[in-house]
């Protein structure tokens, strides 16, 4: 966050954020797009990469224009059915169900999860109500964002500097479908994530889908705040905000994981580290700590 403070297009973005924007979300997000085109012209510092393009998105090829016909087809709703047999799921509980779901798709390039019927009942409602929203994606010298526009069960990514480019039009990079078939007799709906291996990894879809489901799945005051004003208030809306909640995410999720990789299934490696610590404090190392997280990976492939 401090390096991206630093950086004077971020100074003046944040700044044109907080004072000039009274706009729609599209004409925001046109503003953020311009932005990040200024970040990609500006030269990089000494010493850094030799190019940005490595590591953010430029604009590509849009899809084709989209027909009323193709329209319809985005927004009806999917069926498990047209994926895997429903039916040699009905005897099984919503445990089972998730681990087969899983199972399903762990040699696919694709995310899959299980969510209560409950928390997706609160995110269609703000599908319904929030439809545009922006993420931003964590890359090595800073941040890009990510919009997403929800089309009936799905959500559909695409960087910013394509939606500016493109608008309607903007190919996606990753896309999110629900399946809510099984909602009400199992209590669970089923998620599963397809993206472009050209534009994202894996760990940075899961970065997407996680922060999706934080800002519309959860019953959290202050996320729904970020949602409202980002549609209905945008002189009071800062994408900064933003930026600040996913490092927040980011540093609970790295102590659960900590605390999950010593005390519930540690390696000989970590445990060997714990009994230094209690039993040989003189041969204990804070760096090896300091090592064992830097080659943690903050979202990994289930």
């Amino acid at each position: 966050m401090d390096d991206l403070q630093k950086n004077p297009y971020f100074d003046k973005y944040a700044d044109k954020i907080a004072k000039m924007q009274k706009t729609s979300p599209e004409e925001f997000l046109n503003r953020l797009a311009d932005f990040e085109q200024k970040k990609k012209r500006s030269p990089a510092p000494e010493g850094a990469e030799s190019s940005l393009a490595k590591e953010f998105s430029l604009p590509t090829k849009p899809k084709r224009d989209i027909s009323p016909g193709s329209v319809a087809a985005m927004t009806k709703e999917k069926k498990l059915n047209d994926r895997m047999k429903v039916d040699l799921l009905m005897d099984k509980t919503p445990e089972e169900i998730g681990k087969i779901w899983r199972e399903f798709h762990l040699t696919k390039d694709s995310l899959s999860a299980v969510i209560p019927t409950d928390v997706y009942k609160q995110m269609a409602e703000r599908f319904v109500e929030y439809k545009t929203f922006l993420f931003p994606l964590p890359r090595k010298q800073g941040y890009e964002f990510i919009v997403v526009q929800f089309l009936g069960n799905g959500a559909h990514f695409t960087t910013l500097i394509n939606f500016q480019a493109h608008a309607e039009n903007a190919p996606e990079c990753l896309t999110l479908t629900h399946y809510t078939d099984l909602a009400e007799e199992k209590g669970i709906v089923l998620m599963v994530g397809e993206y472009d291996p050209n534009v994202l990894t894996h760990s940075e879809s899961s970065c997407l889908a996680v922060q999706m489901v934080l800002y519309y799945g959860l019953d959290d005051p202050k996320m729904a705040s970020h949602l409202y004003r980002y549609t209905y208030e945008t002189d009071e809306f800062n994408a900064m905000d933003l930026i600040a909640e996913l490092e927040t995410i980011q540093e609970a999720q790295c102590l659960a994981n900590q605390v999950e990789m010593y005390y519930c299934n540690p390696s000989q490696e970590k445990q060997d580290l714990m009994e230094k610590f209690v039993k040989k404090p003189n041969e204990f190392k804070h760096m090896d700590l300091v090592a064992q997280v830097e080659t943690m990976a903050l979202f990994t492939k289930q």
